[in-house]
């Protein structure tokens, strides 16, 4: 099985640096399936090729057949496991190339937070479904697709073409989020794994999928896809990216993280709540320009650019994909062009100093910094309160204590939240950024507040002094 992963990004050798993996090295590791290998079959600062190959061990293999597995003496010599992409290969991905998944890189850590231009290319995958599978699965997550049958045999053509395709995509994106998508669609175009999934399989499948699966136009076909016959697992699966999901006909994105968890039925949905209360917050500051940083899909842009009172509005992500569903719910290709004018939407890092950044009355960080490592909020803290310097930075993030009262939870509310404070904590942080970075700063609540554990988001409003 073949992977390989190019990018013209200049240099680019850097791409081992974000994959771990040095150019000048040959690397294996060992898997209990086989062998996967990481080489450079070229390397400049012009174009650089990284290839995993996965040698399997059909004897290994063989020997490790479950007891569940089809009694089909055969098998072994006859099936494609050894040959064709599937979840041994995206197995072997993530332990490879983990960190590189995880997003982290020391050394050039402002490149793995931004969106690169990528060409990945798989010569043998099954594709049950055909090439349209494939455009449909990845061409919402900006790919430029590039399916090609692979015929039974040349040699016959009238028997026509086997399950198979020689995939190719095309794009500018993440190499994390590229990683992470494929770590979940090469089983779902198979539609077919060689392990035993259990319970902790949904969560892989949202670890995995965060960020981009809770929005995909077929996320119930991937589901289903992914997690095959255990229609038990798939209800759980689905029930919660409902939970991140706020979509209707015309909204595509999802919406704020727990929303759907609330313990008690409600008129007004937690992430409506949120919205109004940051809405308040910055007509009762008086600005007039505001940049709303991680904007996402732009569920919140949507409520300023409809606020009269902003005559200068902006949104950043570090998504490119975000930022295209952003565009498309302000619906910026029908606008006048004196709304389009008002209206800025570009990519960034919080964590790096941008002076796109500055120049806004107000700042808005809703349901952000909790997406962040702890040992990277200082960096976010210095680009935002010390480059940046909005007059008013308005915070929302949630609220631990009132964890306890979802009784459906099982940890942090959302798989990619780093962290998540209780009241003492957020109010221990606001105050030192506060007394840091000049700024005098007010908590709130938003949401019923529970009597002993308080209201389920918590907000902070700073105003420079």
């Amino acid at each position: 099985m073949l992977l390989s992963i190019t990018t013209t990004h200049t240099p680019a050798t850097d791409l081992g640096h974000l994959l771990h993996k040095h150019p000048d090295r040959v690397q294996r590791f060992t898997q209990s399936f086989g062998v996967a290998t990481v080489f450079y079959p070229e390397a400049s600062d012009e174009r650089c090729i990284a290839t995993l190959m996965l040698e399997i061990d059909p004897v290994r293999m063989a020997r490790s057949r479950s007891r569940t597995s089809p009694d089909f003496s055969l098998a072994q010599y006859v099936n494609d496991r050894s040959y064709a992409a599937s979840s041994l290969l995206a197995v072997a991905l993530a332990d490879v190339f983990s960190t590189a998944r995880s997003g982290r890189c020391t050394s050039r850590q402002e490149l793995a937070d931004s969106a690169i231009p990528l060409q990945l290319r798989l010569p043998v995958l099954p594709c049950r479904g055909g090439p349209e599978i494939a455009r449909r699965v990845f061409e919402p997550l900006g790919w430029q697709v590039d399916a090609e049958p692979i015929a039974l045999d040349d040699a016959f053509p009238e028997w026509g073409q086997s399950r198979y395709v020689h995939l190719q995509l095309t794009g500018t994106i993440r190499l994390a989020d590229a990683l992470s998508q494929l770590h979940v669609l090469l089983p779902v175009l198979d539609e077919s794994k060689h392990y035993w999934q259990g319970p902790d399989e949904v969560d892989k499948l949202l670890r995995s999928g965060g960020g981009w699966l809770a929005d995909h136009p077929d996320r119930d076909l991937i589901t289903h896809r992914y997690l095959g016959r255990h229609g038990a697992l798939t209800r759980v699966a689905l029930a919660r990216l409902a939970e991140l999901d706020d979509a209707t006909e015309e909204a595509l994105e999802p919406a704020d993280d727990e929303e759907a968890l609330q313990p008690q039925e409600r008129r007004v949905p937690l992430n409506a709540q949120r919205h109004d209360a940051v809405l308040d917050a910055l007509e009762a500051a008086g600005a007039a320009s505001v940049i709303d940083l991680g904007c996402g899909p732009g569920q919140f842009l949507q409520r300023l650019v409809g606020t009269p009172a902003f005559t200068r509005i902006a949104g950043s992500d570090v998504s490119t994909r975000s930022l295209q569903y952003a565009a498309r719910r302000l619906r910026l290709d029908r606008m006048s062009e004196r709304q389009t004018a008002r209206v800025t939407l570009f990519q960034g890092a919080l964590t790096y100093e941008d002076p796109r950044f500055a120049g806004y009355d107000a700042a808005v960080l809703m349901e952000v910094i909790e997406h962040v490592d702890p040992s990277r909020l200082p960096a976010l803290e210095r680009v935002v309160f010390g480059a940046a310097t909005p007059g008013t930075v308005v915070v929302t993030t949630p609220n631990r204590d009132y964890n306890v009262r979802y009784e459906s939870l099982r940890g942090l509310r959302h798989p990619d939240h780093r962290f998540e404070w209780d009241r003492a904590e957020f109010a221990a942080w606001t105050a030192a950024v506060a007394t840091a970075y000049g700024y005098a700063v007010q908590l709130r609540g938003v949401g019923d507040a529970d009597p002993e554990f308080g209201a389920p988001t918590q907000l902070a409003v700073f105003t420079r002094v």
